[in-house]
């Protein structure tokens, strides 16, 4: 096991709790001394010392593992890819050993060096926006403009921090389904419309017609005449859901108010994306309550296509809901869930660990995810390991969303569950993969301008920061080869 140092960390624990060196080592029944080495990276923390921090702060010391260290790792590689090179012989402004340093003793200003980072890009973009409009009305054409993202990542970010786990809202939708006897996944549309009806006086009405807006409506809430609409032709499972984040919005209001307004957003789009993101939260852990769920979750080994048939509920939703099943007094597998389409975009992303693929360049086209779409409808299980040497178990399918009518494109996104393969075992997914050999999994990388792996015939961009090896002489079969 490798020796932790993690004095920063330590440090900025003890500061906020507004303890003293001699204070903090009394409670902790260490020396002053002893405590003094620990904070200067002078000795390594162990694993005693780390349980004698949980006692003393809780899940404050959770801080310290290993999740939150290597995404900020991985931001800060991409972040040094990204900007100008610094000195005269070019490369990255940052080194890995200097970036792997700041994060293990000084995790706060890691984290504001990529909020500075993200603030520049999305004013980037505002400014690129700027000028595309600019262009478009001088040609005497109306500007459009670029959306910027930046709302996007925040709300990504605020589920991130949380490790996709919303205590607040999963045990107010527990505690509800309890109270009011509610049946579990798609079986509990009646009596989601009934508790609407009773609790709120709204009516539900099913959308059964052929308009032009119907196919694109899954539902619709008038809320001065107090009538929700739901899409008819969608599963039982779908139905379930859009109801469930009806009543989300409306019986846990307060506390997704709460939520939102202690996030510190920075925009009226970040805060209503974020309030969105919140209901359906709720909605999921409302049809499928945290205990009754992750048992049954254990009781399968975890099996996605035999959830999706007890619950009644597609197979994106259950995986959905398994990445979020982080409760300190019960966790399931820390699960990262990751939805994207043919060409590469990553619309749906959350976690539960610290798994990172890069936002520039694209993502690996090595990774099982993309393989799913040459075998629609079937599970494809895949060992992969990046660069760090940290090895995952990923499991991809192909997701598609009924037909709407002929001319309209059918909607086909592969989705994706990956955990670190320490937890494999537990998983029906890991029956006949061979966990210890290391030959086994399937080399992948963040991305392929930020992938530092040498020889790869699937690169599709030269590693940023990399001179290439560029000789008319000899050819290869690795493409944009880098000097070493």
């Amino acid at each position: 096991m490798h020796k932790q140092f993690m004095g920063g960390r330590l440090r900025r624990l003890r500061e906020e709790a507004r303890l003293t060196q001699a204070e903090l080592a009394r409670r902790l029944g260490l020396s002053a001394s002893y405590l003094n080495q620990l904070e200067n990276n002078q000795r390594p923390l162990t694993v005693a010392v780390l349980l004698k921090l949980k006692a003393q702060f809780g899940a404050e010391v959770e801080r310290f593992g290993d999740d939150e260290g290597m995404h900020l790792v991985a931001q800060l590689r991409e972040i040094a890819h990204d900007l100008p090179a610094g000195g005269q012989g070019g490369g990255m402004p940052l080194s890995q050993a200097e970036i792997k340093e700041l994060v293990a003793n000084m995790p706060g200003a890691a984290r504001a060096l990529v909020t500075l980072y993200q603030q520049r890009r999305h004013l980037t973009e505002q400014l690129e926006a700027l000028t595309v409009g600019t262009d478009a009305q001088r040609n005497g054409q109306p500007a459009a403009g670029m959306p910027p993202s930046a709302p996007y990542e925040e709300v990504r970010d605020f589920f991130f921090a949380r490790n996709n786990h919303i205590a607040l809202l999963d045990e107010a939708a527990e505690a509800f389904a309890q109270q009011c006897d509610l049946p579990q996944g798609a079986a509990a549309e009646a009596a989601l419309v009934a508790q609407l009806r009773q609790r709120h006086g709204v009516q539900t009405r099913m959308l059964t017609g052929v308009g032009e807006d119907t196919p694109r409506m899954l539902r619709h809430y008038d809320p001065q005449r107090r009538v929700l609409c739901v899409r008819a032709s969608i599963s039982a499972g779908q139905r379930a859901f859009q109801l469930a984040t009806q009543l989300a919005l409306l019986e846990a209001g307060s506390h997704i108010d709460l939520l939102v307004q202690s996030a510190g957003f920075g925009s009226d789009h970040a805060r209503g994306l974020a309030r969105i993101g919140l209901a359906n939260y709720y909605a999921g852990a409302l049809l499928l309550p945290y205990g009754a769920f992750l048992q049954a979750a254990r009781d399968c080994r975890y099996d996605v296509e035999v959830l999706s048939q007890r619950f009644g509920v597609g197979f994106e939703t259950i995986c959905h809901r398994l990445s979020t099943l982080q409760r300190p007094s019960d966790r399931g597998i820390p699960f990262f869930f990751i939805r994207v389409d043919r060409a590469g975009n990553i619309s749906k992303r959350q976690s539960a660990t610290h798994f990172h693929f890069s936002k520039i360049g694209g993502t690996c086209p090595l990774w099982n995810v993309y393989e799913a779409f040459a075998q629609p409808g079937r599970i494809v299980v895949q060992l992969a390991r990046m660069p760090d040497g940290r090895t995952y178990l990923w499991l991809a399918r192909t997701v598609s969303g009924a037909g709407t009518g002929w001319g309209r494109p059918r909607k086909t996104f592969s989705v994706a569950l990956g955990c670190d393969i320490r937890h494999a075992r537990e998983l029906v997914y890991a029956q006949g993969l061979d966990l210890a050999d290391p030959q086994a999994a399937v080399p992948i990388g963040m991305g392929c301008k930020v992938c530092e792996r040498q020889g790869c015939t699937q690169r599709a961009f030269p590693p940023l920061g990399r001179p290439l090896q560029v000789d008319e002489n000899v050819n290869q079969s690795a493409p944009y080869a880098a000097l070493p």
